[in-house]
């Protein structure tokens, strides 16, 4: 009981704190339940469940914000929530210490990707070039790179889906710096797609038979309320101050995930 009560503590504080920028925090989610003594494909399927639970919930305190952007939501939702379909099923075509290694090197590049400088506004772009998809949120029309997002949203979809993550690492400077919408729209449409992504990687892993609601259920209710607190913190503080911080966890969480597979294997 005890254990589990320092599990739910842990997955609270990410709860509130990954949903504040839209990352979802499957990465460490994954993190604390491998770290807890549970086999690598059972964390990943209870990963994406409570991550789909505090996603759904951030995503209404946010769209009662209407800082959702639908169209560009349901364009990258369909992508991703395929390729994490394939992703979760064809998990099994790697050992669990493979996977922890893939993890790893995904959490360090996402923190780089979280480094990257972006902007908020809507710039002078060319709305007319090739590839380019105009898309209305509001009163604001956003210039999407279909030509850069396509391929990115592809292969975040389907590695999110296969080591149990949500991709919003990825997704929220995907849209900022392909999509040109402002943070605070971004974070509010990759829950959206983070719950989509989640979903569909779960039912992936869930069909091998991966799923034990013991676990999952009770931090599924825990997930929710730390996604309903960070999407009204999200709405009151600029998630660009947390940036750093968050890659700089990423890189930890990737060096506490290659420990954890060498110790499988008995190298340390």
């Amino acid at each position: 009981m005890t254990h589990f009560a320092v599990v739910g503590v842990l997955i609270l504080i990410v709860a509130v704190a990954m949903t504040m920028v839209g990352k979802g925090g499957g990465n460490f989610y994954v993190v604390i339940l491998a770290l807890a003594g549970i086999p690598m494909h059972r964390a990943a399927t209870t990963g994406q469940f409570i991550l789909f639970s505090a996603s759904v919930s951030a995503m209404i305190i946010f769209q009662k914000n209407k800082v959702v952007a639908w169209k560009l939501a349901i364009f990258i939702g369909s992508l991703t929530a395929l390729c994490a379909l394939g992703g979760g099923y064809f998990s099994h075509l790697f050992s669990g210490f493979t996977l922890k290694l893939i993890f790893a090197a995904m959490l360090v590049v996402a923190g780089a990707v979280m480094l990257v400088p972006v902007s908020g506004k809507n710039d002078a772009r060319d709305h007319s070039a090739f590839g380019t998809w105009e898309i209305r949120s509001g009163d604001e029309v956003y210039p999407v790179n279909l030509c850069i997002a396509i391929p990115i949203t592809l292969l975040s979809g389907f590695g999110s889906g296969m080591v149990g993550v949500s991709g919003g690492s990825f997704l929220v400077p995907l849209m900022v710096l392909a999509c040109g919408v402002p943070m605070h729209v971004a974070v509010g449409t990759a829950s959206t797609l983070i719950a989509t992504t989640a979903l569909m990687g779960f039912l992936g892993h869930a069909v091998q038979g991966d799923f034990n609601p013991s676990w999952a259920v009770p931090l599924a209710v825990i997930t929710i309320v730390g996604g309903i607190i960070g999407g009204k913190f999200a709405m009151k503080t600029k998630p660009k101050h947390l940036k750093k911080l968050f890659a700089y966890t990423n890189w930890v969480a990737a060096a506490f995930m290659v420990v954890n597979a060498l110790r499988t294997k008995g190298v340390l």
